[in-house]
């Protein structure tokens, strides 16, 4: 159903309301929700809740909405980003209802109106598009799911058949189907949800990894950054648990999805990655590996020293094999190994490994894709040919 002009001018009106007091309001609206409904609590990860991240993605999405209401198509590519990642934890139709009953209500506590007002039935007809959007996109991407050979819906039950140690903190779980059907041949740079009982909050808990490696018929791979504590900032628990569990044990997954994912193996491609970042490029360059490296592959890498950069040897030895491929890396302590010391600075790399004609791939910190991003905008790359995914929750922009 279509708003109306009036509603659409009261929702635009909450948009400065929305500017100064949108994390508040999410940050309610979480409690509110997951009290009246813990069920849910399997559903959204509660270390995003913990440390805000949740919160402050909602109300960057709500505010977003209400800025585009008079034109939420501009919105389509954040929809897609957030279907994907909804239909990766099993986020189903009825669902909406709860969000935005919970949702309205919210809006009705915190601004101290009643739900008879005209702002909530704005509000109503507003949420009730967005939802309608969000489940069309998603169906869409469940069906896909359902016809793809090898796929499923919802959670499957795997067991971790090896762990291997990448660094100090990044370990590889492959992961091997305990139906022992087949598995889809998916994309390189997509990811699963994974979800483990976390005997902390005596409940199951979901967290989404890249799949780092490329399509394989017997096990899928996640390599996963063990998220330690650090001053204020917890430990992270799904991680935390992942990595105590030992070879057998069993987890959940849901089926391969995402957006962001290696487009064209028939052109140049560089990979520009931060920390646990490059496990989507490991997934691409192994894909690029099967085709025998048609094209020049550039494979930048910065982390904070040779103890904690993944799966190094692996990215030498396909150099080693394969004249196409060319790396750069960047330590932050001087180390023999990297071929530069500090931050990432693309204006110091050999303009050989930038062709502008080549597709770009980031993923990290979201400081390090927005600087990376600029960089490349600078270096008159157009911004077609820049593709990027970053670690967190909710929607990635990069302006």
């Amino acid at each position: 159903m279509s708003l109306t002009a009036n509603q659409i001018e009261l929702v635009k009106a909450t948009v400065p309301v929305l500017r100064e007091n949108g994390v508040a309001l999410t940050s309610y609206f979480y409690n509110r929700m997951l009290t009246n409904h813990p069920e849910l609590k399997q559903v959204f990860n509660l270390g995003h809740q913990r440390s805000g991240a949740q919160a402050r993605s909602l109300a960057n999405a709500v505010l977003a909405y209400a800025e585009n209401i008079e034109n939420p198509a501009v919105l389509l590519p954040a929809v897609e980003l957030m279907a994907h990642k909804h239909v990766s934890l099993d986020i189903q139709a009825p669902d909406y209802a709860i969000v935005g009953n919970n949702l309205l209500h919210s809006i009705s506590e915190v601004l101290q109106i009643s739900m008879d007002d005209p702002l909530i039935e704005a509000w109503t007809a507003a949420y009730n598009q967005l939802a309608d959007i969000l489940i069309s996109t998603e169906k869409a991407i469940y069906d896909e799911h359902q016809q793809t050979k090898g796929s499923w819906l919802g959670w499957r039950k795997f067991k971790i058949a090896k762990k291997v140690a990448e660094s100090s903190e990044i370990t590889s779980f492959y992961l091997q189907p305990v139906d022992g059907d087949a598995l889809p041949t998916y994309k390189a740079g997509q990811y699963i949800s994974v979800r483990v009982f976390v005997e902390e909050l005596g409940l199951k808990q979901p967290r989404q990894y890249t799949l780092s490696d490329n399509p394989k018929t017997d096990y899928l791979r996640i390599s996963v950054k063990r998220e330690d504590p650090k001053g204020e900032l917890a430990g992270g628990w799904v991680s935390n648990t992942l990595h105590q569990l030992k070879e057998g044990d069993e987890i959940e997954a849901t089926a391969p999805t995402g957006n962001f994912f290696l487009v064209d193996s028939h052109k140049p491609n560089v990979f520009i990655s931060g920390g646990v970042g490059l496990t989507p490029m490991i997934a691409m360059l192994n894909q690029l590996v099967e085709q025998n490296v048609p094209e020049k592959v550039s494979f930048i890498h910065a982390c904070r020293n040779a103890d904690v950069h993944a799966m190094k040897n692996h990215i030498d030895s396909v150099k080693a094999q394969y004249p196409n491929v060319s790396t750069f890396t960047v330590y932050e302590v001087e180390d023999e190994q990297a071929d530069a010391t500090g931050r990432l600075n693309l204006s110091q790399i050999p303009t050989a490994l930038l062709p502008k004609e080549a597709d770009y791939y980031l993923c990290g910190p979201m400081a390090f894709m927005q600087a990376q991003y600029n960089a490349l905008v600078e270096l008159g790359v157009p911004v077609a040919q820049i593709h990027f995914e970053a670690f967190n929750t909710g929607g990635v922009k990069l302006d």
